[in-house]
């Protein structure tokens, strides 16, 4: 069955360029990115992972721990390793799992038949220090993804996490926040002493509170 956003995300013992790791017990007090991409050796694939390497600073300021994963066994991801740092002028800095028993993409639902049932589509599991599913992003293989927006993504919910917020379309970290509609207008006077503007009952705008 397909995991939902609320899920725990299924624990698994793996093989990664990294050693051998216990999902659950890797990610410990983290956040957690599991994304898969179709095969090793490919364009998309090889400009994705460069991506997410030279991200690795940001990745840490949120508490995020990145695991990648294809169906290619464990020689093919450490060759391919050094396309990717020779092409797009960085260094892997996270652990790519070997699965090519098909066994955490199963798990996790990442082979779609319909598009193609030898590959993994190009999935992205954020998952929270609750080890619950707080998002999922399935992209095509023909498609890259876009990993400045899933940090936008990952400052989105870690914020709403722990204020009763929501962020409206296209925020970025800083902009002005949702206040809750379950919270009345006497209680946010004492959520949010920035004060709030009200556009309509339904919709008030307060100052992002952890700036």
């Amino acid at each position: 069955m397909a995991l939902r956003l609320g899920d725990i995300a299924p624990d698994f013992t793996a093989e990664t360029t990294e050693g051998n790791i216990s999902f659950h017990e890797w990610l410990g007090n983290s956040w957690g990115v599991l994304f898969s991409h179709p095969a090793d050796y490919t364009p998309v694939c090889t400009t994705e992972l460069g991506a997410v390497a030279k991200l690795r600073n940001e990745f840490q300021k949120r508490n995020v721990k990145v695991l990648a994963l294809s169906v290619d066994d464990l020689n093919s991801h450490k060759g391919w390793i050094g396309d990717i740092n020779e092409t797009q002028g960085t260094e892997v800095n996270f652990p790519i799992i070997a699965d090519p028993e098909f066994k955490v993409a199963n798990l996790y639902d990442m082979v779609h038949p319909n598009a193609n049932d030898k590959f993994t589509v190009r999935s992205v599991f954020i998952i929270g220090t609750d080890k619950k599913v707080k998002l999922i992003f399935t992209y095509p293989a023909s498609t890259g993804r876009n990993f400045e927006e899933l940090l936008r993504v990952i400052d989105s919910l870690q914020l709403t996490a722990q204020y009763s917020v929501a962020t409206p379309a296209n925020w970025k970290e800083g902009e002005d926040v949702v206040i809750a509609p379950a919270i009345k207008d006497e209680e946010a006077k004492t959520k949010f002493p920035k004060g709030f503007k009200v556009v309509k009952p339904y919709l008030r705008l307060t100052p992002q509170p952890n700036k």
